[in-house]
């Protein structure tokens, strides 16, 4: 599928990896809609690219809904949609002193990674499925974000790993599932990558972070999951893969 001139939907577009391929897509042509929980992130990006800014927490069906029917009222049903929204956490099971984690914790992680991520898919694939079909009878593509995390989640992990180890293990079975309509489903999981997170890191933390990474020996930059990303939009005999971008990067326990 050509990139210029699709309506594209980014969630998690406010910063970091989803504003990178917000970024990205509208300078190959699309236009694009940017969903972020953050309404001052999105309107940020949105104005930055000449985009549609929506708000919305993507575990909320009604809230996504909305957001995907102003989306395509201003630009078309997107057949780009890239999930890119998420959180991150570290937490142990059990304290020092043996107490058990706040249930919560997991609750919330799971709900927005995992459940927010497959909300965004089911809405917005229902969309894609009534487009009329592109060369080789294709929809759409939807792209989902796991993690290197969601293979050796550390110390901590556990429920992000569950989160991402979730994302990774419902993209084939999603893919085969829509295979029928003509829509993609393909996933990355990025490694160590630059983020205002990680930027607001000391200096010698971050280097430490990089150290640890084989080839290239930084962290990622946002502009290469943004251009893996867009990768896969037009390479139409992917489908149903997880993508590592790490930079053969393979975590320690801790």
């Amino acid at each position: 599928m050509q990139i210029e001139g699709q309506s594209a939907l980014v969630t998690g577009g406010g910063s970091g990896l989803g504003a990178a391929t917000a970024v990205a897509l509208a300078r190959a042509g699309a236009r694009v809609a940017v969903l972020d929980v953050d309404a001052a992130k999105a309107a940020a990006v949105a104005e930055e690219i000449g985009g549609l800014a929506l708000a919305a927490d993507i575990a909320d069906g009604a809230g996504v809904d909305a957001a995907l029917d102003a989306a395509e009222a201003a630009h078309g049903a997107p057949r780009i949609v890239m999930n890119i929204a998420g959180i991150g956490a570290a937490r142990r099971v059990l304290a020092r002193d043996g107490t058990p984690t706040p249930l919560t914790d997991f609750e919330s992680l799971v709900r927005v990674n995992l459940v927010g991520t497959y909300n965004v898919l089911r809405l917005a694939s229902a969309r894609i499925a009534r487009l009329a079909p592109l060369a080789d009878d294709e929809r759409g593509l939807i792209l989902m974000t796991a993690s290197v995390a969601a293979f050796e989640g550390q110390v901590g992990q556990h429920a992000y790993a569950a989160s991402k180890g979730g994302i990774a293990a419902m993209t084939l079975p999603l893919a085969r599932d829509l295979a029928q309509f003509g829509i993609r489903v393909v996933t990355i999981a990025p490694g160590l990558f630059r983020t205002p997170l990680t930027d607001a890191l000391p200096d010698a933390v971050q280097a430490s972070l990089a150290s640890t990474i084989p080839f290239p020996r930084r962290l990622g930059h946002a502009q290469e999951f943004a251009a893996l990303a867009l990768h896969a939009v037009v390479n139409t005999h992917l489908n149903g893969e997880v993508i590592r971008l790490d930079g053969a990067l393979r975590m320690a326990a801790r």
